[in-house]
């Protein structure tokens, strides 16, 4: 499984609606409420062999509510 991370900036009023569509999908591992320039972080993981930039593009930013997001591609996971 490959892990990645979406930083989303929802409509204004609509990160509730939202995160609440992502966690109803069922397609997301972890979805947090952020300060800052984005209101949402969420965890996916895809299979290996899956394209990340089609699975945001026709899984996440479809979603209504969306105004914009930032995918970010992890590499290794460290142990603290």
């Amino acid at each position: 499984m490959t892990p990645f991370f979406v930083q989303i900036k929802c409509e204004l009023g609509k990160s509730y609606q939202v995160a609440n569509e992502l966690a109803e999908a069922e397609i997301a591992s972890e979805i947090y409420s952020t300060a800052g320039d984005y209101d949402l972080l969420v965890k996916f993981y895809v299979d290996a062999g899956i394209d990340i930039g089609h699975f945001v593009s026709e899984k996440v930013q479809c979603m209504a509510g969306i105004k914009d997001t930032h995918t970010i591609i992890t590499f290794k996971a460290f142990k603290g």
